[in-house]
């Protein structure tokens, strides 16, 4: 199969980008829990950088790439693989807040340790998107919600926070347009299986 090679192609001079990738997407209830730890945080270590608005919050599974314009064959490959994918719903817990030592040291929430079923929804889908031809950046999962950007200093490792239960039933494709528009627009979701395992709700 020919590999649809597009990861991190974006064309010159183009003045918007625009994001693909896949993610969990949270409800309006476990966004006000975020917004409310990066409160907290906030309060704690006032850093000085640009906090990200409550909207704009998820948690990144597989990325696919940032483009000039959004490819609509790579748009109907990504929907063909994600529902090829079939993995039970899961409980995630963000229970700890850190930062990554990178140029914009985001800070995210994540968790002390992921659930078993997170990292199956990540493999299979990886898998499936593989089967299409879509090719992903390699690397392990590593789940967090960033809520910070170009923070002017890094948070001590695994910093505690009051955990926030996230219920995880569904995944979805996410295109974000960055440029003239900050926009982000929930393309697809795939719900997860249901508890007795008898198929998508």
């Amino acid at each position: 199969m020919q590999q649809l090679d597009l990861a991190g192609f974006t064309a010159p001079g183009s003045s918007s980008v625009h994001r693909l990738f896949f993610a969990l997407w949270p409800d309006d209830a476990i966004r006000r829990c975020i917004a409310d730890a990066a409160a907290t945080l906030k309060a704690d270590h006032a850093p000085a950088g640009r906090w990200i608005g409550a909207h704009r919050y998820h948690m990144t599974l597989q990325f696919l790439g940032d483009f000039a314009q959004l490819p609509a064959s790579l748009v109907d490959h990504a929907c063909a693989a994600a529902a090829a994918v079939h993995t039970p719903a899961f409980a995630l817990t963000l229970d700890r807040a850190g930062s990554f030592r990178n140029r914009a040291i985001p800070w995210w929430l994540g968790c002390q340790s992921a659930p078993a079923g997170l990292q199956q929804l990540w493999d299979e889908l990886g898998r499936a998107l593989a089967k299409r031809g879509v090719r992903v950046p390699s690397g392990a999962l590593t789940p967090h919600v960033t809520i910070l950007r170009n923070a002017d200093r890094a948070l001590p490792p695994s910093t505690a926070i009051a955990p926030i239960e996230w219920p995880v039933a569904s995944f979805a494709l996410i295109h974000s347009e960055l440029g003239a528009r900050n926009a982000y627009t929930v393309l697809q979701e795939w719900p997860l299986a249901n508890e007795r395992g008898n198929g998508p709700r």
